[in-house]
């Protein structure tokens, strides 16, 4: 049998005409490209060589990311429960319309920017790690003690999974948002060895779509 594994999925490209930091706002819907995203997410492990069974699926309670589980619910006969400890972690410049790293250009956002590394502009880098990794685990705890062989899926945001993967790898949780290699729909994958979480794969089973990534915080 393959080893069991969690996979944390991030959501479909966003209608987002504005391009606003959407953060935890409402209202915030895949577009049509986002939901052909979110299917063909769902069929990479569906269908092919990178096949997996699937027999868990949690999404963050925001639209974004419940819609995106929707394909996986249907490929593999699944629901979906809602887990808030993957949803987008809260964020100061939530509503605005520039970037953080381009919150410079604005005085009255300095005060925001006194400190990166925690950061200042939202929830610590570390309550995310730490609250992301608790849903993994008890993920992987139902897993362990069900009798159906396969792999669990939490479907979350890109901030919660890039922060995830760096405290798992033992590297610093600060970091340039612009460099997170976590793009849309793309599929982080951890297997537990000696007690931890080790990253196995990543794939990007909707890259060919000319999809924009605006809004994610």
């Amino acid at each position: 049998m393959p080893a069991r594994r969690i996979h944390l999925v991030r959501h479909g490209e966003v209608h987002n005409p504005d391009r606003i930091l959407y953060g935890r706002i409402p209202g915030f819907r895949l577009s049509e490209r986002g939901e052909r995203m979110a299917a063909l997410a769902a069929q990479h492990l569906a269908a092919g060589p990178a096949a997996r069974s699937v027999v868990r699926l949690a999404a963050s309670p925001l639209e974004r990311a419940q819609q995106s589980a929707d394909p996986w619910a249907a490929a593999f006969g699944l629901e979906v429960r809602t887990e808030h400890r993957v949803i987008e972690p809260t964020n100061a410049f939530e509503g605005k319309t520039f970037e953080a790293s381009g919150a410079l250009a604005h005085p009255s956002s300095w005060p925001l920017l006194r400190n990166p590394f925690r950061p200042s502009w939202g929830e610590p880098y570390k309550a995310i790690a730490q609250r992301v990794v608790a849903a993994m685990e008890d993920a992987w705890d139902e897993l362990a003690e069900s009798d159906d062989d396969g792999d669990a899926v939490l479907v979350s945001h890109q901030s919660p999974i890039w922060i995830a993967h760096r405290h798992l790898a033992g590297e610093a949780l600060w970091h340039d948002p612009r460099k997170r290699r976590c793009q849309l729909s793309s599929i982080t994958s951890f297997e537990r060895r000696d007690g931890r979480f080790v990253e196995v794969a990543y794939a990007e089973p909707a890259a060919a779509v000319d999809a924009i990534d605006a809004g994610a915080v």
